[in-house]
């Protein structure tokens, strides 16, 4: 399975996007064939960049160690 957004991507580019439009709450569209959606809240004190955006559940299951 692969995601239609690459959230790794968008959280290595919203603190530079953040800082060229001086906003810290971003609205980020991946044209792909699939595509999405993300809002993004960049936190510069905590250093953190926050995502959200819609999810469907594809798989369940259980792990035993």
């Amino acid at each position: 399975f692969q995601d239609p957004v690459c959230g790794s991507a968008h959280c290595g580019l919203a603190p530079y996007w953040s800082k060229k439009l001086g906003k810290s709450d971003l609205k980020a569209y991946q044209a792909s064939a699939r595509g999405g959606v993300l809002n993004l809240h960049v936190d510069e004190q905590k250093q953190r960049v926050f995502l959200r955006g819609k999810a469907i559940t594809v798989m369940e299951g259980c792990v035993l160690v």
